[in-house]
């Protein structure tokens, strides 16, 4: 029912989904409150098959391991939204890459390693108009409201286990063995190919 329910909302935060469900749970043996939700979420992240965003909390099906051909337009339109000014004409020129990708996989419902791909991709074929930028141990773009839930299958000693994190320090997007953490956007006219694989 949960996962339905994050299907049918296609994002929402915990409170929308409580209400969600306790209007859907009438006909139904179950029951729902804040804590059960909050542990069939954490449980259906580690699974894959939804994501929460780490900054605002909201779920959101994370069914698509595909980029649509108009993620150079989305990706644009969010760096606007998540700019900020610091006075007249003086703008936030380098975004942090995790808050990017938290807000860009909630809107185009896609996992977080599809988004970082299409990012690299997109980097590389339009060099010299969009920068990866890296980031002192300390930065701030590293830390999240929330820890995003993971979960694999440790193989030691013929016994499988499974090893769960809730890291709250995100990642950056990783090329040529180092991190970057931040992008700028030097030139809007980008043009984007994605490689059939």
């Amino acid at each position: 029912m949960f996962v339905d329910a994050v299907d049918d909302t296609e994002h929402a935060d915990l409170e929308t989904l409580l209400e969600y469900l306790e209007s859907k749970q009438e006909f139904t043996p179950y029951s729902f409150n804040q804590t059960s939700v909050e542990v069939v979420g954490d449980w259906a992240e580690r699974l894959g098959r939804v994501q929460r965003n780490a900054f605002t909390g909201s779920y959101y099906p994370a069914a698509q391991d595909s980029i649509p051909s108009h993620f150079p337009f989305v990706l644009l339109k969010v760096y606007d939204e998540l700019e900020q000014t610091a006075g007249v004409d003086l703008r936030q020129r380098y975004l942090s890459i995790p808050r990017l990708r938290e807000e860009m996989c909630e809107r185009l419902g896609c996992s977080r390693e599809a988004f970082d791909e299409a990012l690299l991709s997109l980097c590389q074929q339009n060099v010299g108009k969009l920068e990866l930028s890296g980031a002192p141990m300390d930065t701030a773009a590293k830390d999240s409201a929330l820890g995003i839930k993971a979960i694999t299958l440790a193989d030691e000693d013929r016994l499988v286990s499974t090893s769960q994190s809730s890291q709250q320090v995100m990642a950056g997007v990783e090329q040529f063995d180092k991190q970057y953490y931040y992008l700028a956007v030097h030139d809007r006219d980008v043009t984007f190919t994605q490689e059939n694989t």
